[in-house]
């Protein structure tokens, strides 16, 4: 993807989306990014507006032996349950099923397979909080077994992002390393003190069209006033200008309905793209290219930058570079592919 030497890690992007992690490894700690997958195209288009290049597609279709070798693999793949029955049935008889076969027909098994094949020093894989309970637990367990399998040692741990941006919202993050000694220095990033104020991200000036329609506000209203009734949850999120905002989803062109922002003497309104891109830690710089309700899905589909940029200076700073610097590890494993 490029031939410039890293002066940081080099690392490959997979499951892209619009390069979250891609500002925190490449922006900020100088990395470089050597490969990069992302199958929907108008994040692509974002990508490439932002990056210069535009992202491999679909990962299913890339042969694992055509990626560069490099440091670190960032994932956020999608959550999707594996075959109990196929697993159990292999144990059954007595066969070892292996990550292949406990993890075929997913997106996680193109991520196994890569690791199983460019042995990256270490990975950072990333998913909704919801993963450690997904299909009662199966798919986590079958995701550390094949973690595991591979030969790394790594941690997981739910991360809220309100300590960064002024949104709750939690993910899980696991990270991993070929080196037990690199895994046991590792540290989680610890929390900035308080959480920014919502008022923080919003524009000063705001385009009519966001403001809700009445027949869409007083809809909002009637739905979350029957759940409330039935003893539900449910309904409009106003977000108090000091405090965080609800999770932003990739739904959020739908309606807006889970952040909204009070107006005087008016309906509440939106978030606009660039509110979004604020609240999910982007910098200014950060070119939004496609429309807007492409743009609510990219942003609700992203990482935090600033929680991953954490994460990311973490795991730079647990390798042993006196020991073995990166060149040198990866000279070690690919003799003949390591300029």
């Amino acid at each position: 993807m490029t031939s410039r030497k890293a002066s940081g890690p080099t690392f490959i992007d997979l499951f892209a989306g619009i390069g979250g992690f891609r500002w925190a490894l490449e922006r900020t700690l100088k990395g470089t990014c050597v490969f990069a997958s992302e199958w929907d195209k108008f994040a692509q288009t974002t990508y490439e507006a932002n990056f210069g290049h535009r992202p491999h597609g679909d990962i299913t279709k890339i042969d694992p032996s055509e990626i560069p070798v490099h440091d670190i693999l960032t994932a956020g793949f999608p959550c999707q349950p594996f075959s109990i029955a196929g697993v159990s049935k292999a144990n059954a008889l007595g066969r070892k099923h292996g990550f292949e076969h406990a993890t075929q027909g997913t997106l996680f098994f193109n991520v196994a397979k890569i690791i199983e094949k460019r042995k990256p020093r270490a990975f950072i894989l990333e998913n909704v909080k919801n993963l450690k309970s997904h299909d009662k637990g199966n798919t986590f367990r079958v995701i550390t077994e094949a973690l595991k399998e591979l030969g790394y040692h790594f941690d997981s741990r739910v991360i809220d992002a309100r300590s960064w941006v002024p949104q709750h919202r939690e993910r899980i993050f696991i990270v991993g390393f070929r080196e037990e000694n690199e895994h046991k220095a590792f540290k989680w990033p610890t929390p900035p003190e308080g959480s920014p104020e919502f008022r923080s991200i919003l524009e000063e000036t705001v385009a009519p069209k966001y403001t809700l329609t009445d027949g869409l506000w007083e809809y909002l209203q009637a739905y979350a006033a029957k759940h409330k009734a039935a003893g539900n949850g449910f309904g409009f999120g106003m977000t108090d200008p000091k405090g965080v905002s609800r999770t932003l989803s990739a739904r959020y062109y739908k309606d807006g309905s889970e952040v909204l922002v009070a107006q005087p003497r008016k309906n509440p309104r939106r978030l606009t793209p660039r509110e979004c891109a604020r609240l999910m830690g982007y910098p200014e710089q950060m070119k939004i290219v496609c429309s807007d309700t492409r743009a609510y899905k990219q942003f609700g589909n992203s990482v935090v930058v600033p929680v991953v940029t954490a994460i990311c200076k973490q795991v730079v700073a647990a390798f042993d570079t006196q020991r073995r610097p990166l060149a040198e590890y990866q000279a070690e494993l690919f003799p003949r592919q390591v300029a």
